[in-house]
């Protein structure tokens, strides 16, 4: 009696030991999160200044015709859409090297990113062919983002088996994007607002017509030039966050998919596309009010010498609104947090197009809608990994296939993002948009608050219903975390039942 409960000790004191290593092999260091999470900030800081400030810069600044920049703002987010799918399929093709399979789509692509990046932002010397010159090289840093986006998106499935790591994980990821999203606002915003192309009264009140016309040249000059040291201190930070990342590897040994079977068996799984459908929606109404939200300050509200200020509050206000979003969503559940996190902005969207223009209520509004943008950045990214392991437990002999669910994420995001911006600059142009003009026709004013309110609020709701019918809650994600686990437990350790027997 005594020497089993001798053994009875021993073998509870090996099964508590096992599930100690489990926890330790599972748990990532701080470092290794915040590394991790550094990746996520090129992607932010050159969307965020790409969204608020490529459509203006292109009227404004290149001076291109409203239906030109439609093109080239539709074509490069369509291309940026089809090159997703293909470089998740690519890489879910790839070896293993030493590094991993995703790092090595992340160090190469990057100088190539950086260098196209900038071009964007440069103003050629010539008129012909200055369609083409924006239209090549947006095409190229797109495709150039997408290697380094859709291997970094799929790394959160191989840096942790634990759901509870990946999640805090994911929490840093989406607390530096957000502060990547500053860091682009302010970047973008703060070096080229003080550089206008419409000189006010008080600069020459008695001029002549040519001197104001010297006088609107040098600061369209020093506009451009603006735009151009943005540019180059944006690219320094994305070389220093990839190089941060670089620590952080995040291996996968699965054997790969091929396209055919892949897209089948993401576009087979139906939380997942009800997921990606409801995000859709959501993500596509808040795509229409960054794109037009920097013309809606300007023009409709205008706030010209503001505008940079108020896209910075909106973006501080998420950054700092992130931590308490995760931990609504881990107390509460996700869907909650979707719903709750999302609609918030509602009621804002509404207040901004019916009240008088006024400078306070313009810094309160964006203040309460920098919250929900936070929500908007955490949900999908948190939400996307349960669907991935739901993904696993029914398909329990399936590997290889986490790079395409994120690509085919993004591919969706990307070209609702291009049709929105396309349909929003063409909008513009038939609403009378003059380019170059300081101030524009009242139809311009009112196209610009259907873009940012009734338009993005209509597309909430549909999202929001939409997510109501995505059927993983919190009792069956827990649910799907215990079948991972144990498998784990059966794949890692095959030799303990028969130890303990």
């Amino acid at each position: 009696f005594n020497s089993g409960g001798i053994f009875a000790q021993e073998n509870t004191r090996q099964v508590a030991f096992q599930a100690s290593l489990k926890t330790q092999r599972n748990r990532l260091s701080v470092f290794s999160k915040l590394c991790y999470a550094f990746g996520g900030a090129p992607y932010q800081i050159t969307g965020t200044a790409l969204g608020f400030f490529l459509q203006i810069y292109l009227l404004d600044v290149a001076q291109l015709d409203p239906f030109y920049a439609s093109i080239i703002l539709f074509v490069g987010r369509a291309w940026d859409a089809i090159t997703d799918p293909t470089v998740g399929f690519l890489v879910s093709r790839s070896r293993s090297t030493r590094i991993g399979r995703m790092m090595p789509w992340i160090i190469f692509s990057t100088p190539f990113a950086v260098l196209t990046y900038l071009l964007i932002w440069y103003v050629p010397p010539f008129e012909e062919g200055k369609v083409i010159w924006y239209l090549v090289f947006y095409c190229l840093f797109q495709s150039m983002q997408t290697c380094f986006h859709v291997p970094y998106s799929a790394l959160t499935m191989f840096i942790s088996r634990d759901q509870k790591e990946r999640d805090s994980a994911t929490a840093y990821r989406m607390m530096v994007e957000v502060l990547g999203t500053v860091l682009g606002t302010a970047i973008q915003g703060q070096i080229i607002g003080g550089n206008s192309n419409c000189p006010t009264e008080s600069d020459a009140p008695y001029s002549t017509n040519s001197s104001s016309v010297n006088t609107t040249i040098v600061s369209l000059d020093q506009t451009k030039q603006a735009y151009l040291v943005a540019s180059g201190v944006i690219c320094i930070i994305y070389v220093l966050c990839a190089a941060i990342l670089f620590f952080e590897t995040g291996r996968d040994k699965s054997e790969p998919l091929t396209f055919a079977q892949g897209l089948r068996l993401v576009m087979c799984h139906g939380p997942y596309i009800k997921l990606v459908i409801g995000f859709l929606f959501t993500s596509l109404a808040f795509m229409l009010l960054e794109g037009n939200f920097a013309l809606f300050i300007t023009y409709a509200l205008g706030h010209r010498k503001d505008f940079q200020n108020i896209l910075l509050v909106i973006m501080l206000s998420g950054a700092l609104t992130i931590p308490w979003w995760q931990w609504f969503l881990t107390r509460f559940g996700k869907k909650k947090a979707a719903y709750f996190g999302i609609s918030w902005a509602v009621p804002f969207m509404i207040l901004i197009v019916s009240v008088k223009s006024n400078l306070i209520v313009s810094y309160l509004v964006s203040v309460a809608a920098g919250v929900s943008v936070a929500a908007a950045f955490l949900l999908p990214w948190s939400m996307l990994p349960d669907v991935v392991d739901d993904f696993k437990v029914q398909n329990p002999d399936i590997r290889g296939h986490e790079a395409l669910f994120y690509s085919f994420y993004v591919f969706f995001i990307k070209f609702a993002s291009g049709v929105s911006l396309g349909i929003s600059t063409l909008s513009l142009k038939f609403a009378g948009y003059v380019t170059g003009e300081c101030s524009q026709p009242e139809a311009v004013s009112m196209t610009l608050k259907v873009l940012v309110s009734p338009v993005p609020v209509v597309l909430i709701a549909v999202g929001l219903l939409i997510l109501k019918t995505y059927p993983i809650d919190e009792e069956r994600r827990q649910g799907n975390r215990k079948l991972l686990d144990s498998e784990t437990d059966s794949e890692s350790e095959p030799s303990d039942h028969g130890s303990s027997v």
